[in-house]
């Protein structure tokens, strides 16, 4: 059994109170890791965002793991900045069914199993062979090929220092080591790579960096910051935050976030070598606890507006800040249906049909519903409520799509 998510924000006397304060402005989104199940909720959501029009008052795009294989390929997939919302059947050529078709293909097994050959042990990495298999498949560019507005943000985490690590347009790095400014040619499928090196599926990526090409470092006065900066290694960015807060949480006056992370489960006790893995999943969903609870109750104070939504919550969650007739409670999945697509495995591996479709309509109806009661303004114009997949609205054949959803296969699973 999937534990109660987190419960939704409470509602603010005045929404749009912050939109003014001077240390804080503009809209940011966040894109949460958990691999292919996190990249197809957000597909889903921001599908729904797009058509609000929120896309187009975007400052920051924030994401890590899966939330940036998603973003990069976002980035790339669409003309910035966002005059206006593309029209649906667009939408569907020019990022729905590409991105769709790219998640039907395993992205880990091969990369791990040709790092085993004795001939490859001192070659490239996986994580950078999953990375030659996102330019090969999604063609990404580099980072210098990124929009200048809005921001996107790729986060890994600093294995050397322990802080987010972020890949920008014209820079990357963190505080504590300092930013290094690039000319532009930086692989973004090398970043996106990065940000989703799952420990201990992949080796942390080795940045192979000299001490001089950093700047501003809060930690540059310690002797052994030469050594730190020369060994640093990058690791996924969900173990420092999983929900991609950390560009955005302090400086921007709104906050959409999408968590498509894992949720916690309930489970007796299985012996010695299951409470390794146990002990570690109890710290991650504290550590991500403690994020939501900071994000909804300053939303709750006045001091920015947020709203959020987890692949672990389902639309009736929202039915006391939105009306009865509200299309999203009409076709949003029932709750146990919801706790099913909760459960779905945070992997690279080939997803099927059912699974792309159950997680892109979740994503659009709860991305619709916490759209609708948190953010000022859009409950009055609403667009036209479309899933993606309407015939994949009958729950019993979601069931069966779903039945081993949960179960992640070592060598992968042939489509």
């Amino acid at each position: 059994m999937v534990a109660d998510d987190f419960p939704i924000n409470e509602p603010l006397d005045e929404p749009t109170l912050e939109l003014t304060a001077p240390r804080r402005r503009g809209v940011g989104l966040c894109l949460s890791g958990g691999g292919y199940r996190a990249a197809l909720f957000h597909l889903g959501a921001v599908r729904r965002l797009d058509e609000y029009g929120l896309l187009g008052n975007l400052r920051t795009v924030s994401s890590v793991s899966g939330g940036s294989i998603f973003s990069a390929f976002l980035a790339r997939a669409l003309p910035w900045p966002r005059p206006q919302p593309l029209p649906s059947e667009v939408w569907e050529v020019q990022v729905a069914r590409p991105f769709r078709a790219f998640c039907t293909q395993d992205l880990r097994t091969a990369p791990l199993l040709a790092r085993l050959q004795p001939w490859n042990w001192w070659g490239s990495s996986a994580i950078e062979r999953v990375a030659a298999l996102l330019e090969q498949r999604l063609d990404l560019g580099r980072l210098g090929s990124l929009p200048r507005t809005p921001n996107f943000v790729l986060c890994a985490t600093d294995m050397a220092f322990g802080v987010n690590w972020v890949f920008e347009r014209t820079r990357m790095g963190d505080y504590r080591a300092g930013y290094a400014r690039h000319d532009g040619a930086y692989p973004l499928a090398l970043a996106a790579a990065a940000s989703a090196c799952f420990p201990p599926v992949f080796s942390p990526l080795h940045l192979d960096l000299s001490p001089e090409q950093l700047r501003r470092g809060r930690a540059r006065t310690r002797p052994d910051f030469p050594q730190l900066v020369r060994g640093l290694r990058l690791t996924d960015g969900g173990n420092y935050d999983n929900l991609a807060l950390e560009p955005v949480w302090k400086t921007h006056a709104v906050m959409l976030v999408s968590d498509g992370g894992s949720t916690f489960d309930f489970a007796a006790d299985r012996g010695r070598w299951a409470r390794l893995p146990r002990h570690l999943s109890i710290l991650d969903a504290q550590s991500r606890s403690l994020r939501k609870r900071w994000l909804l109750a300053e939303s709750g104070k006045g001091t920015h507006v947020s709203a959020y939504w987890s692949v672990g919550q389902h639309v009736s969650a929202y039915a006391s800040r939105l009306p009865s007739s509200a299309a999203c409670l009409q076709h949003g999945y029932s709750p146990e249906v919801a706790e099913l697509i909760g459960g779905i495995r945070t992997d690279l591996d080939a997803f099927s049909e059912g699974e792309i479709a159950a997680l892109e309509n979740h994503g659009y109806a709860l991305g619709d519903a916490a759209v609708q009661s948190f953010v000022a303004g859009t409950a009055s114009s609403l667009p036209t409520f479309r899933l993606p997949h309407p015939d994949w609205q009958d729950e019993t054949r979601v069931r069966a799509a779903l039945r081993s959803s949960h179960r992640t296969q070592l060598l992968g699973r042939s489509r």
